[in-house]
């Protein structure tokens, strides 16, 4: 099972960015696949999954209503579409793996590498 994050940068105050995750090695469709982030000085934070076997999501409520996220099975790919961006989600984001629906990190055995995502004017 491999994971691959892509897709930060630099954005100000109230932009968009997307985050794609892309999978291989493995039948995505099978799995749950998180989006967690880790600011400087503080713990990793599980922000939105999605369940590939039955299309079910969640967000954290710091991002609800904010962050999107979804696949494209062609691709074996998850994105998180993150906008109304704010200084606070500035942070190493990271997609992972697990047969379990949930925003814990300790249930993800399969983590891909960072990207980093820094808003600010």
């Amino acid at each position: 099972v491999q994971l691959q994050a892509f897709g930060g940068g630099l954005v100000q105050p109230g932009g968009s960015l997307r985050l794609s995750c892309e999978g291989s090695g493995f039948d995505m469709d099978y799995y749950v696949i998180g989006w967690f982030r880790q600011a400087p000085g503080k713990e990793r934070e599980g922000v939105s999954y999605l369940s590939n076997s039955d299309g079910s999501t969640d967000y954290a409520a710091s991002v609800k209503g904010r962050f999107t996220i979804s696949r494209d099975n062609a691709k074996n790919t998850v994105y998180l579409q993150m906008n109304s961006l704010k200084p606070e989600d500035t942070a190493v984001y990271y997609c992972a793996g697990s047969l379990l629906s949930t925003l814990s990190s300790a249930d993800y055995p399969y983590w891909g590498q960072g990207t980093l995502v820094t808003v600010s004017s």
